[in-house]
């Protein structure tokens, strides 16, 4: 198992949310390959804790998703298939556009500038030619949205399809990751709809920017 040698133990967090961290951490950007088999005795000494914090950690990313275990028989990472990208995106455009309609309604004129200031890094990330800083401004962007909502229902399954997003486009994309400018336009679209407090406009294009991309994500997975 590919498991980095030179890893560097954060500090400050229990064994047990460490190991999750960093696992998932390792799955989504694609340093523990799909179907590849894990050993939680293997894990334990590389992250320098016990086997239990281990077997927790993977207990939990079984319930996101990432993890499928075979009593007696073998714990590996889930596959991902091309066909997973129409079922991860509805869902979260949903999420995400319930999270708009009720940001809307209760959003400062200081967390609109906020959004702003993150939408034009997110531009010009687009612009350097750098699509990783880019995703991760574009992260950000939904992820301030989801704190002015105030759902953390709403916020917990959002983050997990995210993640999950996320993943596909560091294992099949790599390289070939790009990102359009027609998402800073939607972003700004979703940012004027806040500011007149037009909560069905907001959800509507909010919607749009995660239902757009869908089909660009599926024909570029190998």
């Amino acid at each position: 198992m590919p498991i980095p040698k030179n890893y560097s133990s954060p500090t400050r967090l229990s064994a047990k949310k460490k190991a999750f961290n960093q696992l998932q951490r390792w799955i989504i950007d694609g340093t523990l390959e799909p179907g590849e088999k894990l050993y939680d005795s293997e894990l334990a000494e590389t992250l320098g804790i016990s086997r239990t914090p281990i077997r927790e950690a993977i207990q939990l990313l079984e319930v996101q998703g990432f993890i499928e275990t075979f009593p007696g028989r073998e714990t590996r990472i889930t596959m991902i298939k091309k066909k997973d990208v129409l079922k991860l995106y509805p869902p979260l455009a949903s999420l995400q556009a319930l999270a708009a309609d009720e940001a809307s309604k209760i959003i400062t004129l200081e967390q609109v500038e906020t959004l702003k200031a993150v939408n034009q890094k997110y531009e010009e990330a687009i612009k350097n030619g750098q699509p990783f800083d880019a995703m991760t401004f574009d992260e950000h962007y939904h992820s301030f949205i989801l704190k002015i909502a105030d759902n953390p229902y709403i916020d917990r399954f959002s983050s997990t399809l995210q993640l999950h997003i996320r993943r596909f486009k560091y294992v099949f994309l790599k390289n070939d990751l790009t990102l359009k400018s027609d998402s800073v336009k939607e972003h700004a679209a979703i940012i004027k709809a806040f500011t007149d407090h037009n909560s069905k406009l907001a959800a509507s294009v909010m919607s749009q920017n995660w239902l757009r991309p869908m089909n660009e994500v599926y024909h570029l997975l190998k």
